[in-house]
C-alpha cells in the first residue's frame, strides 16, 4: 500500500524524538528560583527580576541549541527513511526535505542570535544593578541611625529596582543600562545630557526612563499615603551606571546620576517633611510588603 511508504520511515524519527524528549525534561529540572523557609515567598536581591529573566534566557539558549540539531535533521531521516521504502524516487519530494531542512537551520540560528543578544543586554542591566545596590547598602547603619534599603519591590504592575528610605524621605530608585556608542576613531562616548523631558544621549534621546520614574515615584507615593493614612514625601531616581552625567538643566523633581556616590547624594537630600512617625509608618508598610510575590494592592 503507497501510504505504507510514507508511515513506515517514521520509525527512524523514534530515536530523535527520545532525544528531544530528554532535553525538554532536563530543561523543566532546571529552576533557579528559591524561596524562604518561613514564610514561602520568593527570596528577593537586588536585580531578582533580571535574574529570573536571565535564567529564561539561558532555558531558551539551552533549548534553542539543544533541541535545533535535532529538529534540523528530523526531515532529512525521514527522507532517508523514504528513500530506503519508496519505490519510487520523487526528487522534488527529496528537495522539499533539504529546502525544509535548511528552513529550520536558519530559523534556529536567528533564534540563538537573538538569545545571545538578550543575554548580552540582561547581564548589562543586571551588572548595573548589582553595582548601585551595592553603592546604596553603605546607606544600612543601626536602628538608632534608621536608612533603609529594599530590593526589587512589587509596584502596580511592575517592580521597583530599589527603594530607600531616609530620615528626609523616600526615593524611588530605577536603573537603566545602555551600552555606550564609539566614534569613528573609535573613541567612547560616555557624557549624557539630562533635560526637563528626556535625556540626550550621543546620537540618540529617551523620554522613556523619565516619565517610567516619575509614575513609579507617584504610584509609591499615593500607596504609601493610602496605606498610612499620612502624606509621605517620594522622590524619583534615575541612575544610569557607567555614564558622565550633566543634570545642570534637568527635572527638578527627579534626581538624575550615574550610581557613583548616590549613597551619600539620598542621605543629603530631603523631598519633603517627614516625621518619625510616618517614618516608622513607612517601614512597616514595605517591611510587610516587599517581599510579596505580587504587587501589594493588587
Amino acid at each position: 500500500m503507497a501510504w505504507l511508504e510514507y508511515l513506515l520511515p517514521l520509525i527512524f524519527l523514534f530515536p530523535l524524538a527520545a532525544m528531544g524528549g530528554i532535553v525538554v525534561a532536563l530543561r523543566n529540572l532546571h529552576d533557579a528560583r528559591v524561596h524562604s523557609p518561613f514564610d514561602a515567598q520568593p527570596l528577593r536581591e537586588p536585580g531578582q527580576q533580571l535574574r529570573d529573566r536571565l535564567d529564561d534566557a539561558f532555558a531558551g539558549l539551552y533549548l534553542s541549541g539543544a533541541l535545533g540539531p535535532i529538529i534540523t535533521l528530523a526531515p532529512l531521516v525521514y527522507g532517508m527513511g523514504r528513500m530506503l521504502l519508496a519505490t519510487e524516487q520523487i526528487w522534488v519530494e527529496w528537495a522539499f526535505y533539504g529546502a525544509l531542512s535548511t528552513l529550520l537551520v536558519l530559523t534556529f540560528s536567528f533564534r540563538l542570535m537573538r538569545d545571545f543578544q538578550r543575554i548580552r543586554r540582561l547581564k548589562l542591566g543586571l551588572a548595573c544593578e548589582l553595582a548601585v545596590g551595592q553603592e546604596l547598602e553603605r546607606l544600612v547603619r543601626p536602628e538608632a541611625h534608621p536608612f533603609y534599603v529594599f530590593h526589587d519591590v512589587p509596584a502596580a504592575d511592575t517592580r521597583i529596582d530599589h527603594v530607600v528610605v531616609t530620615p528626609c524621605g523616600v526615593f524611588v530608585v530605577e536603573t537603566r543600562a545602555r551600552s555606550r556608542p564609539f566614534t569613528p576613531s573609535g573613541e567612547e562616548q560616555y557624557r549624557l545630557v539630562v533635560e526637563p523631558s528626556r535625556l540626550r544621549f550621543p546620537g540618540w534621546n529617551e523620554r522613556t526612563p523619565l516619565n517610567k520614574t516619575r509614575e513609579l515615584a507617584r504610584w509609591m507615593a499615593e500607596w504609601l499615603s493610602s496605606r498610612t493614612g499620612r502624606t509621605v514625601p517620594v522622590m524619583g531616581v534615575l541612575t544610569l551606571p557607567g555614564w558622565q552625567v550633566d543634570a545642570s538643566q534637568g527635572p527638578d523633581d527627579l534626581l538624575v546620576a550615574s550610581g557613583d556616590q548616590l549613597a551619600s547624594r539620598l542621605a543629603e537630600l530631603c523631598p519633603g517633611d517627614f516625621d518619625a512617625a510616618t517614618h516608622d509608618a513607612v517601614i512597616a508598610t514595605l517591611l510587610e510588603h516587599a517581599g510579596a510575590s505580587r504587587a501589594p494592592g493588587e
